[in-house]
């Protein structure tokens, strides 16, 4: 079944060719903000702060165990609506930042669904962005998400995205904390010559989970950074205007042994 599954993706890349997965060129400084675990400071300080220098985002929903209903500490979903309100993406990291290592396949799928239920009851369509929860993936997630009509997936590797490599289940990206300042400048910079950045952020600041942390004062001066030279800030979504997803996801043979994780 693999081989064939192989022999299908070849022939679709003879057919089309790889300039197809291109809807235009990708221009230079092009970075994806997008952000995990549905933390309250996702509503209260970057959501305004995004829309001061114009900027879109994803916003990476999932109930985090077991304080989610802390609205201290968590979002509600009547804050999820007012995100996408305001023209951000609501994406899916499954019902309880689940990994698909540690649980089965259709346990799985009923984690990704549970996040689609739940857009739904409060009007907000149905993800077509996920995230893996800590980076855990293997191929069965990848063809849960095929199943279900998800167009890309992020996942980890401090590396650039390269959209005529990379498979769209397979977005890398580099993730934000306190202490990696110097990274993330660089890594914003790597945003040429047809790469995309992709960040993944926490909380600003994230109470439940230090080590993950982003100062407030030093995600503004990000965005500073960002707003100053130029940069185009968009969310997974807005890809669409780049990025063939139907072509993608049948000419790329993913790659599990590339870098995707940390």
């Amino acid at each position: 079944m693999r081989k064939r599954f192989i022999l299908i993706q070849l022939i679709f890349v003879s057919f089309f060719g790889y300039s197809q997965i291109l809807k235009k060129a990708i221009p230079d400084k092009l970075v994806v903000l997008t952000f995990d675990d549905g933390c309250v400071s996702h509503y209260t300080f970057v959501a305004p702060l995004l829309k001061k220098y114009n900027f879109n985002a994803t916003f990476f929903m999932c109930e985090f165990p077991p304080n989610y209903k802390d609205s201290t500490k968590y979002m509600t979903w009547s804050q999820v609506k007012g995100l996408s309100d305001m023209g951000f993406e609501v994406g899916n990291h499954t019902l309880s930042h689940a990994k698909i290592n540690k649980i089965t396949n259709q346990e799985y799928k009923e984690q990704v669904q549970a996040i689609e239920i739940k857009c739904d009851s409060i009007g907000i369509s149905k993800p077509t962005s996920f995230a893996y929860p800590a980076y855990d993936l293997n191929a069965s997630a990848l063809q849960i998400l095929m199943e279900t009509d998800y167009k890309f997936a992020r996942a980890g590797g401090s590396r650039a995205y390269n959209p005529l490599e990379d498979h769209p289940f397979l977005l890398p990206s580099w993730a934000m904390k306190s202490d990696n300042k110097n990274q993330i400048i660089e890594a914003f910079n790597e945003a040429k010559n047809g790469n995309i950045v992709v960040i993944t952020i926490h909380g600003v600041p994230d109470i439940e989970h230090p080590w993950v942390n982003t100062p407030p004062e030093l995600f503004e001066a990000y965005l500073q950074y960002l707003n100053d030279n130029d940069f185009n800030v968009i969310s997974i979504k807005d890809l669409d205007n780049y990025i063939n997803t139907d072509i993608a996801l049948k000419t790329i043979v993913p790659d599990l042994n590339k870098k995707l994780k940390g």
